[in-house]
């Protein structure tokens, strides 16, 4: 069993309208090229970048909710605004943080909307949404793809009882996201009961070490040796229903 995680590097600042496939395809083929088997790990951010997720903070308007719950965590009213129109439900919130269930069914904080490494643009300060569609972004990668490949799109939020933030998949195409493992035989015998593996979670952790979180210029990784779990599956099967949440 082995596993290679390559990073991909000279991808150029990704724009608006930008065909990102090209750009990714394009920095692959000067490592060696894609091959049948391969996992693309992108980085979500150049995926929103390339989608137009851009979000001026002068175009907010935000209303009374949001005004109060900026009072409560001491943020930017306008910021506050554009996390609550992501957002499903406002999970809990102190000063600097407000962590909410996102439209998509992720728990994180602030919605996924980030500023860092985001530019200003013509109306002052910016800040950039997690793409519409993840899955379907993924998708479209994987159909245009020179191989035949699987394709995650990862983020990485902080997590509930842990210190400090992981790589997690919010967007697959062509990987089998979850492992069942109901049924099978332990080392001792024992029939496994209640054992699921977050296959895409685990191949996205894998690439966001080799990708970095800060001024990296590796926006995305191939892994290779993990053709095993290529197959049927979305992000959405990595989200627990709200009536399987014990901790809320």
């Amino acid at each position: 069993m082995r596993l290679e995680v390559i990073g991909l590097e000279g991808i150029p600042e990704v724009r608006p309208g930008d065909d990102l496939a090209a750009l990714l395809f394009g920095a692959a083929e000067a490592d060696g090229g894609l091959r049948d088997g391969d996992i693309l790990v992108i980085a979500q951010k150049i995926v929103s970048k390339a989608e137009n997720r851009f979000v001026s903070l002068a175009d907010a308007r935000p209303d009374a909710r949001a005004e109060r719950i900026a009072a409560q965590c001491d943020k930017d009213p306008r910021q506050v605004a554009v996390i609550l129109s992501e957002t499903d439900e406002v999970v809990r919130h102190r000063q600097g943080v407000m962590i909410v269930r996102h439209r998509l069914g992720h728990v994180l904080a602030n919605a996924g909307i980030d500023a860092s490494n985001v530019p200003a643009g013509d109306q002052g300060e910016r800040v950039l949404l997690l793409p519409e569609d993840p899955d379907a972004s993924a998708e479209r990668i994987r159909s245009a793809a020179p191989a035949d490949i699987g394709v995650i799109i990862n983020d990485s939020p902080g997590r509930a009882w842990r210190v400090g933030s992981v790589g997690i998949a919010i967007g697959v195409a062509g990987v089998a996201s979850v492992l069942d493992l109901r049924g099978r035989i332990d080392r001792d015998g024992r029939e496994m009961q209640a054992s699921d593996l977050a296959v895409a979670d685990e191949i996205a952790a894998a690439a966001s070490i080799v990708m970095g979180q800060a001024a990296e210029g590796i926006p995305a990784a191939i892994v290779r040796g993990a053709e095993r779990f290529l197959g049927e599956g979305s992000a959405r099967d990595l989200v627990r229903e709200s009536g399987m949440d014990l901790f809320r």
